[in-house]
């Protein structure tokens, strides 16, 4: 399979966030305030206007967002500790 190393990625990493990598649902939910927004005031405004606007949006949407599953595994991910079918791999002595 040509793209079988890229689809199997997520078992690179814990477990626990192999939920929130094969959804693409965050970002959709969290973009969906600022496009519903944007698209009623196409046209007005400068470009100032409009990211104070997305950003105030995005702003307000983050009080609604629930913490990733695993989050105290995120420090680990990014320091580039392995994990191998969702469990960290450890060093054999």
């Amino acid at each position: 399979m040509k793209d079988e190393a890229s689809l199997f990625t997520f078992y690179q990493y814990p477990a626990e966030h192999w939920q929130h990598i094969r959804s693409t649902n965050v970002i959709e939910s969290a973009f969906s305030t600022v496009r519903l927004r944007t698209a009623k005031t196409r046209g007005q405004g400068t470009m100032a206007t409009t990211l104070a606007m997305v950003f105030k949006l995005a702003e307000r949407a983050q009080k609604r967002w629930r913490r990733l599953r695993g989050y105290k595994l995120i420090p680990k991910v990014i320091n580039g500790v392995k994990f191998i079918d969702g469990t960290e791999e450890t060093l054999a002595a």
